[in-house]
């Protein structure tokens, strides 16, 4: 799926900062769209994007390079926690999560 420019798909910086833990019913096994083998088993009722662990996280499912052009290659089927998150359109401003993200990897705050 090729996505529109938009300040996310020239960022990425959420996806290799951030933890992203997830309801086990969005597996795909459990009948959401998270595939599998992206996932790791933290418990009854919980899973993790794998990658998203690590001391420096990167997700698993993303695919670029960080600041320049970036894309997720399961963006239909990103659990809620992904869905959630992103700058608030009409404006393209990040909250403050994005913006440590984006610091974290050297960026500037969107807007800026």
């Amino acid at each position: 799926m090729d996505l529109p420019d938009s300040p996310c798909t020239r960022c990425g910086a959420c996806c290799a900062s951030l933890r992203v833990d997830f309801a086990r019913a969005e597996l795909a096994s459990e009948g959401g769209g998270v595939p599998d083998g992206l996932a790791v088993d933290l418990g009854a009722a919980t899973c993790r994007l794998r990658g998203t662990d690590h001391r420096s996280p990167r997700c698993a499912a993303l695919v670029g390079r960080i600041g320049e052009r970036v894309r997720c290659a399961i963006h239909e089927w990103r659990p809620s926690p992904c869905r959630e998150f992103g700058p608030r359109a009409p404006l393209g401003i990040g909250d403050e999560a994005c913006y440590r993200a984006r610091r974290r990897h050297g960026l500037p705050p969107l807007g800026a």
